[in-house]
């Protein structure tokens, strides 16, 4: 065997089982990271967002104001912003039926409860195919290189003397699906890893929001009925 022996000329020489694992292999990274770059903008956009809005929402306007100036905008929105959006338009609602105050905040919370979990599934989307590609991966290669050698052993059948020169082309062609395996599943398994608890961490902003706004909602109920009583 040559020294200057290519990957290339390595993965041409491959058995039709070991080509269609490099094959897999190579859809499978393909994917990791167009899901990658994906969620990668997706979270960013989130955070972003996120930032911006609790800057509005703390700066101490109306809430009112607020919630009018999202509804002009004519599109839904996401992460806090929908959130928001969602139970501040319940309690606004249930407020104009007369609604009693302890319900106006149970509404208002189920709401809000609704667009959080309707916005973790849409951060979440697709982590799960990561998760699958970095668990995987290194086994479906692993396959390709057991698959590869065995082919490897079985041609030494054919010639009278065994020697490495006779085998070393077969393993060298089955240990490609190896690093390839390894190639797809490591950035998988560090992009599912950072994603994750980014997530996370938009979660637990999403609740620690959804419990600061609701104290602010139920002042407000416990001010109309007060009013009310009055």
């Amino acid at each position: 065997m040559g020294n200057d022996l290519s990957v290339y000329q390595l993965v041409l020489d491959a058995s039709p089982i070991v080509q269609g694992v490099m094959a897999l292999l190579i859809v499978a990274s393909i994917s990791s990271w167009t899901i990658i770059f994906a969620k990668r903008r997706v979270i960013a956009l989130s955070t972003r967002q996120a930032d911006q809005f609790e800057t509005a929402f703390w700066s101490g306007g109306d809430l009112g104001a607020l919630y009018r100036s999202i509804e002009t905008k004519g599109r839904a929105g996401t992460g806090m912003q929908s959130i928001f959006e969602s139970g501040f338009g319940e309690f606004s609602r249930l407020r104009q039926l007369g609604t009693q105050a302890e319900l106006l905040l149970e509404g208002a919370r189920r709401a809000m409860r609704v667009a959080q979990m309707r916005e973790m599934d849409r951060l979440e989307k697709s982590l799960a195919a990561l998760a699958t590609i970095g668990s995987t991966s290194p086994y479906v290669g692993l396959f390709g290189t057991v698959w590869g050698i065995m082919s490897a052993f079985h041609g030494l059948g054919d010639v009278r003397q065994a020697t490495l020169a006779a085998v070393a082309p077969g393993i060298s062609e089955a240990l490609v699906t190896t690093a390839m395996g390894l190639f797809a599943a490591i950035p998988a398994v560090v992009g599912y890893n950072r994603f994750a608890d980014q997530v996370t961490r938009l979660e637990l902003r999403f609740d620690t929001f959804m419990e600061e706004f609701s104290t602010i909602l139920q002042r407000h109920a416990s001010m109309r009925a007060a009013a009310a009583a009055s």
